[in-house]
């Protein structure tokens, strides 16, 4: 299996995916045309490659999270989070899921216009959008694509209504939009942090804004009236669990209206790349941590069951949600949730949008 060079990178290695009985990837020509750093391990750049889907709007009916669509300005994610549960989907498209994940990165420039098609056709129904749920809307490409504010646009434009999942300060960029948005109770914002300690956010986000940044905008949001509560996202038991009264406490100082908690999920191709990430990292505990893991997710290294992938099962998921509801309780901090309404939306008229 190669391994990469892991300089500003979260995962470790870049094996080719199996699960579609795809074919090893050979490499051609000299050795050396493919070194490109005096270590004799290839750099990787990140690449951008322009995605034109026919359609936008992701439509789902799991039974245990709180939206039935989505929409995805991104296909792969920057920030590298070696955790990270939507690195399979690189697999569809014959990439890794390790480091191809984080630096071959696909950006849909008509995504705003998709939706708006969505959102003219005939009967259809209102319902909040969640944004962020598989890549984040404010990696580091938004910044010159602007492919989420497009969206953010088009929504305040419409009235409808809309959630933000992101690691990223860069959403402060579009608080020209949120700000109005809050007003009339349409959005509601969830910024992740999964760990104070600098050096632990480095290796498991690499190229995520520190947790200090993160925490000073859920202040900034909610201090302008946008909601804005704090994801400890993921807890990685003998990694940042020994944090999560911490991080609870945080998230109330930076003004928070509320937090929520998910254990590490590890589907797929996400397991190995993880057990190879705690050998770099974490040598003297990799084997704890993953025993743990296996133990809150019934034997296995993941648990893909609807409910219990969520929260976890067994002593350690009963001792998480204890410590979650205690530390809660202790800063007053409510489980967020923040109904948005959706009495307001208007379909946009036109084939055109108005603030593009």
């Amino acid at each position: 299996m190669p391994i990469e060079s892991s300089h500003g990178r979260g995962a470790t290695r870049n094996p080719t995916p199996t699960r579609f009985n795809l074919h090893e990837r050979v490499v051609e020509g000299e050795w050396l045309d493919q070194v490109e750093a005096i270590d004799g391990l290839p750099q990787r750049r990140t690449t951008v490659t322009v995605e034109n889907p026919k359609s936008i709007l992701t439509r789902n009916n799991s039974p245990d999270i709180g939206f039935d669509r989505s929409v995805n300005a991104y296909r792969g994610c920057e920030h590298g989070c070696i955790y990270c549960f939507a690195r399979p989907t690189h697999a569809f498209h014959d990439l890794s899921p390790g480091v191809d994940f984080e630096s071959r990165l696909f950006a849909k420039p008509k995504a705003a216009q998709l939706l708006h098609a969505a959102l003219s056709r005939p009967g259809y129904e209102c319902r909040p959008i969640a944004m962020g749920t598989n890549t984040d809307p404010y990696q580091p490409i938004e910044e010159d694509w602007r492919i989420t504010r497009s969206l953010v646009e088009l929504l305040l434009e419409t009235r409808h209504p809309f959630t933000i999942t992101t690691k990223s300060d860069r959403v402060l960029r579009d608080l020209d939009l949120l700000k109005p948005a809050a007003e009339m109770g349409i959005v509601s914002v969830a910024l992740s942090v999964t760990s104070l300690d600098p050096k632990i956010a480095r290796t498991l986000e690499p190229r995520a804004p520190r947790p200090a940044k993160r925490l000073a905008a859920v202040k900034t949001l909610n201090e302008a009236g946008v909601p804005c509560s704090v994801a400890i996202a993921p807890v990685v038991p003998q990694v940042t669990d020994h944090e999560f009264e911490h991080l609870v406490e945080a998230a109330a100082d930076a003004g928070a209206p509320g937090t929520f908690y998910l254990p590490v999920r590890l589907p797929h191709e996400v397991a190995p790349l993880f057990r190879a990430w705690l050998d770099e990292y974490f040598p003297d505990r990799a084997s704890k941590v993953m025993a743990t893991i296996r133990e809150l997710r019934g034997g296995r290294d993941n648990d893909p069951n609807f409910f219990s992938r969520m929260r976890g099962q067994g002593p350690w998921a009963d001792l998480l949600r204890t410590r979650f509801e205690i530390a809660c309780r202790k800063h007053g901090l409510p489980k967020a949730k923040f109904p948005l309404r959706t009495d307001l939306f208007q379909p946009p008229h036109g084939k055109q949008m108005r603030l593009l």
